[in-house]
Formats: structure tokens, C-alpha cells, sequence
């Protein structure tokens, strides 16, 4: 009864661990400049791509009816809350990195291509957006 139970405990501890190495979930990004709290966003997966969308802003001057004016697309004069960040981005063969996807600055309008990386057993997300040869990379930290 005991190693039955040891196995049930290692075999939903394993499960919990894989979950976890995954962009999928709850995240708070962190400005770079003042090293500040600026959203927290969700992150989940639809047809095999990841979505995600900010669930709550954490920057203290932060409107709660802001909207996205730099917004170019279809986002353009949407909410900032609720507001689609992350659109597409596939696992790649072989590794713990999901690429293809892009995301978007509210800040500034602006959509980069990016990748997602799970990093400290999936504590830790780098999120790395591209123009051009350029990048720059955020690292989030996992809430849930």
C-alpha cells in the first residue's frame, strides 16, 4: 500500500514538473528600466500556438480604462487589460523553446517576432522579441 501510494506521489509530482516547464500560465513581467512590476499575462495554448493577453496591470500610473492607442492592427483603441500580447509560437522539436510567435508593445504599437523559454525548472520565462538581427530579452516570472 505504501510504495502504491510513494508511486501515485512521484507519478503526479513528475506530471506537475513537465506542466511546469511550459510558457503556459500566469506571468509578471518586470520593467527593465526601473525593475518595477508592469503586468501580469496569460499565457495558455490554442490549436497547438500559444496565446496570451494581459490579465491585470501593475504599473502604479496605470488607467484602468487605458486603451491601446499606439495599437496599429486590430487591437488598435482595445483595452490594455484583456488586450491579445502574444499571438502564435510553436514548441520546437527537441527542445524547451517555443518559436514563431510574435508580441506586441502596447507601449509603443510596435509587434516583434519572439520566443519563449522556460528557464529555472519553468519559474523563470525568457521572452526574447526580434527586429530585424536585433533582440532583447525579458525574463517573467512564473505567479502560477
Amino acid at each position: 500500500m505504501k510504495s502504491t501510494l510513494a508511486a501515485i506521489v512521484l507519478a503526479a509530482t513528475a506530471v506537475m514538473a513537465a506542466a511546469q516547464t511550459t510558457p503556459v500560465g500566469l506571468w509578471r513581467n518586470v520593467d527593465d528600466k526601473t525593475g518595477e512590476a508592469k503586468a501580469e499575462i496569460r499565457i495558455g495554448e490554442a490549436n497547438g500556438a500559444l496565446i496570451g493577453r494581459i490579465e491585470k496591470s501593475l504599473k502604479k500610473d496605470a488607467k484602468p480604462d487605458a486603451i491601446c492607442d499606439e495599437c496599429s492592427d486590430d487591437r488598435k483603441g482595445k483595452p490594455i487589460t484583456g488586450l491579445d500580447i502574444i499571438r502564435g509560437g510553436k514548441k520546437a522539436e527537441g527542445k524547451d523553446v517555443w518559436e514563431g510567435g510574435k508580441i506586441l508593445d502596447p507601449e509603443n504599437g510596435k509587434e516583434y517576432r519572439a520566443s519563449f523559454t522556460p528557464i529555472d525548472g519553468g519559474k523563470k520565462l525568457e521572452v526574447r522579441g526580434y527586429l530585424g538581427p536585433f533582440w532583447r530579452t525579458q525574463t517573467w516570472n512564473r505567479v502560477q
